[in-house]
């Protein structure tokens, strides 16, 4: 059964979908959803974004979160959060160039907030090359307690959206 067919069956049994709803399904369906079913992201995707144009912008951020780290006190253990990393591109990077800050590295857990199986396994290919290792959450709130940087690029318009109409006013 085809995304669309599923989707009519479950407004003809439910109702009308909300439109947070009808872009979960478009975008994050396990079978279909766009950004589970092929590679949107990349020079053979749909689209590139700032990291895969430069890898300057990952090391700029990664030297960035060392000194917002050095900033906080050099807190260890600490999670160093990525929300919707998509290939992996950014956090690689960041990790490549935070090579050189003393203790950085020993400090950090990296925790990336991504609900795509296929991305995640791009995710995990790339930090491999850098030689870092992530630990994979769905929600935000599930990164363990410690001190924290978040860093994210291009996620809140691959979220779902509520929509409100204001009444009489």
């Amino acid at each position: 059964m085809t995304l669309e067919d599923r989707l009519l069956a479950l407004i003809a049994q439910n109702g009308p979908l909300t439109v947070a709803q009808y872009m979960t399904s478009a975008l994050y369906d396990p079978v279909d959803g766009y950004y589970t079913r092929k590679a949107a992201l990349g020079a053979d995707g749909d689209f590139i974004t700032a990291p895969e144009a430069s890898q300057m912008f990952g090391e700029l951020v990664g030297l960035w979160c060392a000194q917002e780290w050095m900033a906080m006190g050099s807190p260890a253990p600490f999670n160093l959060v990525e929300l919707g990393p998509g290939a992996g591109t950014l956090i690689s990077d960041a990790w490549r160039a935070t090579r050189i800050v003393p203790g950085f590295h020993d400090a950090a857990r990296i925790a990336l907030v991504e609900v795509s199986e296929t991305l995640r396994a791009r995710q995990a290919q790339a930090l491999e090359t850098v030689g870092a290792h992530a630990t994979w959450i769905t929600r935000l709130e599930d990164a363990p307690q410690a001190p924290t940087l978040i860093i994210a690029n291009e996620f809140l318009d691959c979220m779902p959206v509520r929509q409100f109409v204001r009444v009489g006013g």
